[in-house]
C-alpha cells in the first residue's frame, strides 16, 4: 500500500472511499472523500483500483459532475468516454509542447487590451472576497473564443453554485461548459480532486484537438484542502501553516494547463486566487505568480468606485506582451498605460484640489482622459466587444484627451 492509493473501509453504514495520505512508524494514514460515521477500529481496509480516474465523454458538456465524475444535475446518468483518464497526471514534457499560440478574444475590454491572453497561456487573477471573481469568470466564459469550457469550483460556497451556472454563466456560456463542483463543506480530499477532475477533463478535450478555456476558482481552496491532508499526515508547517508539499502541488497541477502537443489542442488556464486580507504578497499568491504566464489584480477601492471588472490596470500584467498585440495595438497600450500612470501618481493632489489646471501638459492630458476611460472600461457581465473596437475606441479617447499616440510608421500612414 502506497500514498496515493484508493482503499475502501467497510464501516457498519457501508464502504467508505479513502486514500492514502501518509506512511510513517505510526502506520498507514487514510483520509476519507466522506465522513467516518460507522468506521470503527478492527473494520476491515482493502485496496480499491476505483476513484482516480474520470471516462469524460462529449456528453458531458453542459453537464455539472462531483470531483469523482459523477453526475449532480440531476439530468440523469452520465455517458463515459472508452478511455479512462487519470485525475492525476504528468504534463506533456516540454519539448513535445508547441509554442504559445495566437491571441484569444475574451469580449473583456480590460482584458484584451491591458491584459491579453493567448492560447495556451496560464493567467492569476487575484482578488479579495466579494470584488467581482465569479462575475469575471462568467464574462469570460460567455464570450471567451474557445470550443469547450471546463471550470473547477473548488470549495465553493453551496449556495453560490446554482447562482453562478444559472444568474453569471446563463443559457449561453453553460452550452459549451463542463462544471466540476466541490463544495466548502466537503472533505479536503474532494476539494483537491474537484482541480485534479477538472483538468484531467481539460485534458481529454485538448486531445481531441479543440481549444479548452480551464477556469479554477480558487486555487487557494486548494491549497487549504492540501494543507489540511499535508498536516493530517505528520507533515510539518511552514509558510503561514502551509505544509511543503502545497508548493510542491500547485506547480503539478498548473503545469498541466498549456499548449499542447503537435495535433492536439492547447489549455488556456485562468486560475483564481483568493487573497487573504487583500495581502497580494501571501505564501499562496506569491507562489502562484512565479508560475504562471500573467497575473489579472482585481482591487477592492475600484469595485467600490463602481468599475466592474474592477481590474487593476497597474498592477496587472501579461507576459505574452509584447508579441500578443499587433505593433499599432501594443502602441496605444503603451500610450494609455503611460497616461494612466500619471493620473494615479498625480491623484491625490487632484482629488484634494491641490493641481492646477495648465501646470503640466501631461497631467491634464491624463485628466481628461481618466473619466471617459473609466467609463468606457466599465462593462456588464452581458456586454461584449471585440479587441478591434475596443482598441479603436480607446485609440479615438486618448486623441480627444490629447495624448499622442506613436505608431509604426506603415500604420501611421
Amino acid at each position: 500500500m502506497g500514498i496515493g492509493q484508493r482503499c475502501v473501509v467497510h464501516g457498519r453504514n457501508g464502504p467508505v472511499l479513502g486514500e492514502v495520505v501518509g506512511i510513517d512508524a505510526r502506520g498507514t494514514h487514510v483520509l476519507p472523500f466522506g465522513t467516518w460515521d460507522g468506521v470503527s477500529a478492527g473494520d476491515a481496509v482493502e485496496l480499491s483500483p476505483l476513484g482516480g480516474e474520470v471516462r469524460p465523454d462529449a456528453a458531458w458538456i453542459g453537464r455539472v459532475v462531483d470531483a469523482l465524475g459523477r453526475p449532480l444535475d440531476r439530468r440523469g446518468a452520465l455517458h463515459e468516454g472508452p478511455q479512462p483518464r487519470p485525475v492525476r497526471a504528468a504534463p506533456p514534457p516540454a519539448f513535445d509542447r508547441r509554442r504559445i499560440g495566437a491571441r484569444l478574444e475574451t469580449g473583456v475590454k480590460a482584458f484584451d487590451i491591458f491584459t491579453p491572453l493567448c492560447r495556451g497561456q496560464r493567467m492569476g487573477v487575484f482578488a479579495g472576497s466579494g470584488v467581482g471573481k465569479s462575475t469575471l469568470m462568467a464574462m469570460l466564459a460567455r464570450r471567451s473564443e474557445a470550443d469547450v469550457i471546463v471550470v473547477g469550483l473548488v470549495g465553493e460556497r453551496g449556495r453560490e453554485v446554482q447562482d453562478f451556472i444559472q444568474e453569471d454563466l446563463g443559457e449561453e456560456g453553460m452550452k459549451r461548459s463542463v462544471i466540476v463542483v466541490s463544495t466548502g463543506d466537503e472533505p479536503p480530499l474532494m476539494r483537491r480532486q474537484a482541480a485534479w477532475t477538472a483538468t484531467a477533463v481539460a485534458e481529454h478535450f485538448r486531445d481531441q484537438g479543440l481549444q479548452v478555456l480551464l477556469m479554477v476558482d480558487s486555487l487557494t481552496r486548494f491549497a487549504m484542502a492540501q494543507r489540511e491532508i499535508g498536516l493530517s499526515s505528520g507533515e510539518p508547517p511552514t509558510s503561514k501553516g502551509y505544509p511543503p508539499t502545497v508548493f510542491s502541488e500547485l506547480p503539478q497541477l498548473l503545469e498541466r494547463a498549456g499548449p499542447g502537443p503537435e495535433g492536439a489542442g492547447d489549455i488556456t488556464g485562468i486560475y483564481t486566487v483568493l487573497v487573504d486580507g487583500d495581502d497580494m504578497n501571501e505564501p499562496i499568491s506569491d507562489s502562484v505568480r512565479g508560475i504562471t504566464d500573467g497575473h489579472v489584480v482585481l482591487d477592492r477601492r475600484i469595485a467600490e468606485r463602481g468599475r466592474y471588472p474592477a481590474v487593476d490596470l497597474q498592477k496587472s500584467i501579461s507576459r505574452m506582451l509584447p508579441d500578443c498585440h499587433s505593433p499599432a495595438e501594443y502602441a496605444v497600450l503603451q500610450a494609455a498605460r503611460r497616461i494612466l500612470a500619471k493620473y494615479y501618481d498625480m491623484e491625490e493632489l487632484i482629488r484634494i484640489g491641490a493641481y492646477r489646471q495648465g501646470s503640466d501638459a501631461e497631467t491634464d492630458a491624463a485628466i481628461r482622459f481618466f473619466e471617459p476611460a473609466e467609463r468606457f472600461l466599465t462593462q456588464r457581465k452581458t456586454e461584449s466587444a471585440s479587441a478591434d473596437s475596443a482598441f479603436a475606441q480607446i485609440y479615438r479617447l486618448l486623441g480627444e484627451a490629447g495624448v499622442e499616440v506613436t505608431l509604426p510608421k506603415e500604420e501611421a500612414g
